[in-house]
């Protein structure tokens, strides 16, 4: 591969990346995005998938393509999942990349699922070049809320928290209002209204009364609202913020995390966004059940018992929980950290 190739396939995996980001979070299908290029690595055509019984990301391409009367003869697909080889509601897109006459295919990361994979095999009998791992660990990131939907079946699991540089969530005296800034504040609502759910413990409701809606910088609601889900047994008031009728409300009277993740799964929720406290959050990462970071760090010290998170049954330095950081985010005077489990 020359170097004017790399260039060009990375140049357009990325596109197919962007395109994958903007297909729907958390649905029943993964997020997956396509280009087709030509020698000269111009795009002639992309897609994505817009959810379960649509076409997939090639197919969309494909289709695309024709819609410009060009042929794919003799093109180059990216894909930043490789492409399924089954029959479910759309075809096979390794069968139809055959037919349609193109001559490379450059996927992300492999197809994990027993029934849907096995596309690169099915490429390769056909006499397609098949090249795979172009930024691998971006494409794997986009799918792993499906991958833990489909294999775990649970929903994924987003933990939040806002810190001080020194890991404290409030200060000696409990106050918190604000250790992060306002550019802070409204990344996090937004990241809310694309949540299917926000979870807290009872604890973080009587004593912060908080209304977890998603609002815009000017207070006004997003259209989106998730549904607001309360965990553990202690009674109450329905006079909390969390009760009013800006969004559906729901209190799951248990203990067992495992258990609260199948209801809400049951229920149709892929995806929570926990927002504490630190108590549930810790028992959420010694369970398991944590799969990616969202910590907000704001340049101040407040030392002090408020940790951001506790025990997570970590005894020793060898034992600790690595994570990988998959992005940074500069937003006012604060750092925004996201993180995932780092693969062992």
């Amino acid at each position: 591969m020359s170097k004017v190739e790399a260039t060009a396939y990375q140049a357009a995996m990325l596109r197919a990346l962007a395109l994958a980001n903007q297909s729907p979070r958390f649905g029943q299908n993964p997020q997956v995005g396509a280009v087709l290029i030509n020698d000269q690595g111009e795009i002639l055509a992309e897609g994505l998938h817009r959810g379960a019984g649509t076409a997939h990301a090639e197919i969309d391409a494909l289709n695309n393509l024709a819609a410009k009367n060009l042929s794919a003869q003799g093109l180059t697909a990216l894909v930043t999942l490789e492409p399924c080889n089954h029959t479910g509601i759309t075809g096979p897109c390794a069968k139809a990349l055959v037919e349609a006459g193109i001559k490379k295919v450059i996927f992300g990361t492999a197809d994990p699922g027993e029934a849907e994979g096995g596309g690169r095999l099915t490429l390769e009998q056909a006499g397609v070049e098949v090249l795979d791992g172009l930024y691998e660990k971006e494409c794997r990131v986009i799918i792993a809320p499906w991958f833990v939907n489909k294999f775990e079946k649970r929903p994924y699991v987003i933990i939040k928290w806002a810190a001080s540089l020194d890991g404290r969530t409030a200060a000696a005296d409990t106050s918190s209002k604000w250790i992060t800034g306002a550019e802070s504040r409204h990344d996090v609502h937004a990241r809310r209204s694309q949540s299917q759910a926000i979870l807290v413990g009872t604890n973080t409701v009587e004593v912060d009364d908080p209304e977890l809606t998603a609002r815009k910088p000017d207070g006004e609601l997003y259209p989106d609202q998730p549904l607001r889900v309360i965990i553990g047994q202690r009674k109450i008031s329905k006079d909390k913020r969390i009760f009013d009728e800006a969004a559906e409300t729901i209190q799951l009277e248990t203990h067992d995390l495992a258990e609260a993740m199948t209801t809400l799964f049951e229920r149709g929720v892929n995806q929570v966004f926990v927002e504490g406290g630190s108590k549930i959050e810790s028992e959420l990462v010694k369970a398991g059940f944590a799969d990616e970071f969202l910590i907000y760090l704001a340049p101040k010290l407040l030392g002090g018992p408020a940790v951001a998170i506790g025990d997570i049954g970590v005894g020793s330095i060898d034992r600790a929980l690595d994570l990988e950081i998959i992005e940074t985010l500069k937003l006012g005077n604060d750092i925004l950290v996201r993180a995932v489990k780092k693969e062992s």
